[in-house]
């Protein structure tokens, strides 16, 4: 049998990359494997919260003694939480009873193990204390994780501020980049909601009583007041995404100066992209991924987002009808067992039981509808009822506006999806690409194709079109704009 080499966990990878688990990150993750998890998960959301929290002192260093002071309450707090079986680190050991003594042997284990680190204060000549950079990163998962789920769309919402940037007159190349990596993180929005409804479910299936049942439930209609009903109606994902997909398309409109000038800066602050991009402009490129990426979010997340919150209501509604019957079976029960009692009770113990049983019925009162207040209606009454349920019938100017308001609107509307068949007869018939600026402007429905053309290119189905950009400008009588090459895929 060949001896297993040892592995030196400092060492480097074959490819010279430095690897995680390297000096005083050799431990790592030690402290959230040791017997007082629990306790040092805590101490870390109550450091994230004070150094990097919505209500962080930045003013302030945290000293040796400002650390005690912070963590010593909760040390306290979750001392008593069962030690995990098995726990052989410093953390059980026996002293660790003292809450002193315990919260020093927090600060060391994180010192030791690389989350946090020491810094000289040169205001107070003291020594401060602060999350080292992956003490800080998995710190704030940890942080995050007792937080509420707030999906509002801000990367989806920050996409479409950031196009708006870049479509005014200051507009630059770092304002693209900005939708860009928000774009990438669009799918969190949904994602957030679609794990937020996920552990409602979990928690409404493991909750023990009725009584918690409702007040989980009562919480969450609280919460789709207050947020989700939002992303249901004014601020839903759709709605985001077709801005986004109207300002992109103003953007490939851009005027060439502008467009020269963003794809310039692009190649100098977007190395990444230059090397991705396909195509001769990084500028479309970049647009053209910002806006697959969101396409690909909502349709991918949407649809999960609105099936989990389905979910959610259809559990909560089999709990109700469950626990109604409950209920309803319990009163006939309680009625039955009281008859059976009283069947069952000699005479002196009928009366006791019977006098007990009305002094609790005496307040109910039981009324009958008075049958005068029952009148059939009239032959008249119903004949006036039928004439107002039925619709009137248009008369014959009303038909003739309606007809002459719907050929005004279909007059010069020609469907996508009619451009797009022309374009591809033609280009089968000529066999080369077609211009944008070559396409016939004789009549008015020519002029409508003309101007349709790129936009039913791109959005066809079918996606066997191809455009591009032509350096060079369109002007006719008609329309000015960027003059574009249409042409199948080969």
């Amino acid at each position: 049998m060949s001896q297993v080499e040892k592995v030196d966990p400092t060492a480097k990878s074959p490819e010279g990359r430095t690897t995680f688990f390297e000096g005083e990150r050799l431990r790592f993750f030690r402290p959230l494997n040791s017997a007082r998890r629990e306790l040092v998960a805590a101490c870390l959301r109550a450091l994230f919260d004070r150094l990097h929290g919505p209500t962080a002192d930045y003013a302030h260093n945290l000293t040796r003694e400002a650390l005690r002071e912070l963590l010593f309450p909760v040390v306290r707090e979750y001392q008593s939480f069962a030690v995990e079986e098995g726990g052989d680190d410093e953390l059980s050991a026996p002293g660790t009873d003292d809450p002193q003594v315990l919260v020093s042997m927090v600060i060391r284990a994180l010192l030791a193990d690389g989350w946090l680190e020491q810094f000289a204060d040169r205001t107070g000549l003291v020594t401060a204390f602060r999350f080292s950079r992956p003490g800080k990163l998995f710190a704030e998962a940890i942080w995050s994780l007792d937080r509420p789920s707030r999906s509002r769309q801000r990367n989806m919402r920050s996409c479409r501020n950031a196009l708006e940037a870049a479509l005014s007159e200051r507009g630059d190349a770092h304002d693209l980049v900005d939708a860009y990596e928000y774009a990438e993180k669009v799918i969190e929005d949904l994602t957030d909601g679609i794990d937020y409804f996920q552990e409602l479910v979990r928690h409404l299936m493991q909750a023990a009583s009725a009584r918690n049942q409702w007040a989980e439930f009562g919480e969450f209609l609280d919460r789709f007041q207050r947020d989700y009903s939002k992303q249901l109606t004014a601020d839903n994902a759709t709605l985001n995404r077709q801005a986004i997909a109207l300002k992109l398309e103003k953007l490939r409109l851009v005027a060439e100066p502008k467009f020269k000038r963003m794809d310039e800066q692009l190649r100098d602050i977007a190395h990444w992209a230059v090397k991705e991009h396909s195509g001769a402009s990084v500028y479309e490129w970049l647009l053209s991924r910002i806006e697959d990426i969101v396409d690909a979010a909502c349709q991918s997340k949407q649809p999960s987002f609105l099936k989990a919150m389905e979910t959610y209501l259809k559990r909560v509604n089999g709990l109700a009808l469950q626990s109604m019957m409950l209920r309803a079976g319990q009163t006939r029960h309680a009625y039955l067992a009281t008859i059976q009692k009283l069947a069952e009770a000699p005479r002196e113990e009928q009366d006791r039981l019977l006098a007990h049983v009305g002094h609790y019925l005496a307040p109910a009162e039981v009324r009958v509808l008075d049958p005068a207040s029952f009148k059939l209606k009239s032959a008249t009454q119903r004949r006036k009822a039928v004439v107002v349920s039925i619709r009137p019938r248009p008369s014959r100017e009303e038909r003739l506006a309606a007809a002459l308001a719907r050929a005004e609107s279909e007059a010069f509307s020609i469907a996508n999806e009619e451009v797009a068949q022309g374009l591809r007869a033609d280009l089968r018939v000529f066999q080369h690409p077609i211009r944008v600026s070559a396409m016939p402007t004789a009549t008015a429905r020519d002029v409508i194709r003309a101007m349709q053309a790129v936009e039913a290119a791109r959005s066809d189905v079918g996606t066997d079109l191809v455009t591009k950009k032509l350096p060079t400008r369109l002007e006719n009588e008609f329309y000015s704009g960027n003059d574009y090459e249409i042409s199948l895929k080969k």
